[in-house]
């Protein structure tokens, strides 16, 4: 690392506003090395605290008993869901979709953490794909190929989103619209950083069961526990 413990690895304007790719060694915590995303100046997401991003994947898959799984993530981030949904030897198929060219130019330069880790399931096999494109847009449309497991993994949260493109999403018509992307027995999954009463109510009118779960941990960072939330939707 530099002297000052701070490398800009990419920075570009986007759609959204101003877009930082940042590695830095925490000064708190001398020798750990994190992978930061800001966009238009905020912080976004780190590599330090991956918990919620990783369940999202995992359980949403193990509520799901199927084999040859297709699975569809909307937001590649820093690419932890993808992996986490990689993991599983009974995923056939995992399609990234992500709004912004420049993270996907992240991953194709090597820049995040895990991109080896991704681009080895691009090879032949192509058992990874990563397309750019309006995850939302693409929901709200007729759907193409059946998926056995959509996660989302795009917004702060249902209302507080990154554009309002997306707000039909969290209603009872996208919702509607988005079921009919899932084969029988299919799981909608979405990540959120708050809990959010009125988007389960409108989960438990379109799917058939829906469950939200918690997940907690230490954020050392800021000397507190932090929780996020996940939304489960099984049709």
């Amino acid at each position: 690392m530099s002297d000052s413990n701070l490398e800009i690895l990419a920075y570009e304007p986007s759609p959204l506003g101003p877009l930082c790719l940042r590695r830095r060694e925490l000064l708190s915590q001398p020798g750990t090395i994190v992978t930061e995303v800001t966009l238009n100046h905020e912080f976004l997401m780190s590599s330090l605290y991956t918990d919620s991003e990783r369940a999202l994947a995992r359980t949403a898959l193990q509520m799901h008993s199927g084999e040859d799984l297709r699975v569809l993530v909307g937001g590649l981030g820093l690419g932890y869901t993808a992996r986490e949904a990689l993991f599983s030897d009974r995923v056939t198929r995992v399609e990234v979709v992500e709004l912004l060219p420049q993270v996907i130019d992240w991953l194709a330069r090597g820049l995040m953490p895990v991109s080896s880790e991704l681009r080895s399931e691009m090879g032949d096999e192509r058992r990874l794909i990563v397309t750019q494109g309006d995850v939302y847009r693409r929901l709200a449309g007729p759907p193409d190929d059946l998926l056995d497991v959509i996660l989302i993994d795009v917004d702060h949260s249902p209302e507080e989103r990154l554009c309002e493109e997306s707000v039909s999403f969290y209603t009872t018509q996208g919702l509607l619209a988005a079921r009919r992307h899932l084969a029988p027995g299919g799981i909608l999954a979405v990540w959120s950083y708050a809990e959010n009463s009125p988007f389960a109510d409108a989960l438990g009118e379109v799917f058939d069961q829906v469950d939200v779960e918690a997940v907690t941990y230490d954020n050392r960072l800021i000397d507190e526990q932090v929780t996020d939330w996940l939304f489960f939707a099984r049709v």
